[in-house]
């Protein structure tokens, strides 16, 4: 909401990260838009890699400044941790398991 509502020392935060209010209310909408996206089940994985672009975005504006970093990487990880919830394929594929049940047998 800091985006899109008007508070005092605003623009000072901005400046100090390198952005303009201009700047930062264009990302915002961004934000909003990947966040409908991701509450959308058919575009949730790819809600999710575009956030977790953005995040990344965040990270490296916050450790250029040298300002805490932390609550980006922990909103990515909440990310997939939701994704993960509601499409148990993705914790397979993060710890290395097919998809698929299928096995493969050496017959020789």
């Amino acid at each position: 909401m800091g985006k899109f509502t008007q508070w005092e020392g605003k623009a000072e935060m901005f400046a100090k990260m390198g952005w303009t209010e201009e700047v930062m209310f264009t990302i915002g909408i961004v934000e909003v838009a990947i966040a409908v996206l991701f509450l959308i089940p058919q575009t949730a994985f790819v809600a999710a890699i575009l956030l977790t672009g953005y995040l990344g975005g965040a990270v490296a504006t916050h450790v250029r400044v040298d300002d805490p970093f932390f609550f980006p990487i922990l909103i990515g990880v909440l990310v997939w941790v939701a994704l993960g919830l509601r499409q148990p394929v993705i914790f397979r594929l993060a710890i290395g398991q097919s998809s698929a049940n299928t096995s493969v047998v050496d017959e020789s």
